[in-house]
């Protein structure tokens, strides 16, 4: 069985010790692709290392993050737009809006969204979504936004059954990772309903270990787990979601090589 994480901070400082081994343990389990989503100025370096090191592995984005975003995040975009005019990369992202943490930028985070949305319709290429306690605020600008060329993953779903079928609606992927294993994560009924053909599988690693390593480092490693609680409450076999969920990954994602 072949999985893919798409989305995972590999190149993050915490798997600064033992990135090799943790990239070597995941495939092992077959997780043969890590999906890198860039957050600001500083990790497009460690990114695009990370991607040097595990060519067809690592697979970099290039994105800023809302919680990145302040008042001088023109600059950075600047610098962003630059990179994705000299090379290709999977996606546009992570970008989205962020109403959990500093709400300070918020108006900023707005613009910087749709700024980074107009990037993904004039390359052809994904978008990949965070929304943390704004799913409705960014469900909004894409309903705005979508001319039907827009694409991409609401990463780390975590809304309702409504914004789910209207994530699929909107011609989107949830991005499904550690929350699905969580006993009061809420995504069995949604997962019942959306279906595999609209998911694909994440950790968002370092961060939302699934259970029973909740607390602890997440790691690439764990996409089987995170797969066999969706085979559970989809009733499907292992083998099915890893192939359905891979598919969809390669296929949403712009190729880079």
């Amino acid at each position: 069985m072949a999985y893919i994480d798409s989305h995972v901070h590999i190149y993050s400082s915490k798997y600064e010790e033992d990135r090799s081994t943790v990239i070597q343990s995941a495939f092992e389990q077959g997780v043969t692709k890590l999906y890198m989503p860039n957050i600001d100025i500083p990790s497009i370096d460690m990114m695009l290392d990370a991607e040097l090191r595990y060519p067809d592995i690592c697979i970099p984005m290039m994105g800023l993050h809302p919680c990145d975003v302040t008042k001088d995040f023109e600059k950075d975009l600047y610098i962003m737009e630059d990179w994705i005019s000299k090379r290709d990369f999977a996606a546009i992202g992570e970008t989205g809006l962020d109403l959990y943490w500093d709400k300070t930028f918020f108006e900023q985070q707005k613009v910087a969204l749709r700024i980074q949305i107009q990037w993904a319709k004039a390359k052809g290429w994904p978008i990949v979504l965070h929304c943390r306690e704004s799913m409705e605020e960014v469900l909004q600008i894409i309903r705005e936004e979508q001319d039907g060329s827009l694409k991409g993953i609401f990463h780390c779903f975590s809304g309702t059954l409504e914004q789910a079928k209207e994530v699929v609606k909107l011609g989107f992927l949830l991005g499904i990772g550690g929350v699905a294993t969580f006993k009061n994560g809420g995504l069995q009924p949604i997962l019942s309903v959306i279906g595999l053909e609209h998911l694909v599988l994440e950790t968002d690693g370092p961060y939302l270990a699934p259970t029973p390593h909740r607390g602890k480092r997440n790691t690439p490693e764990f996409i089987p787990l995170i797969a066999q609680v969706v085979a559970d409450i989809l009733a499907k076999s292992l083998d099915e979601v890893a192939s359905i969920t891979t598919k969809n990954s390669l296929k949403i994602f712009h190729p880079t090589s």
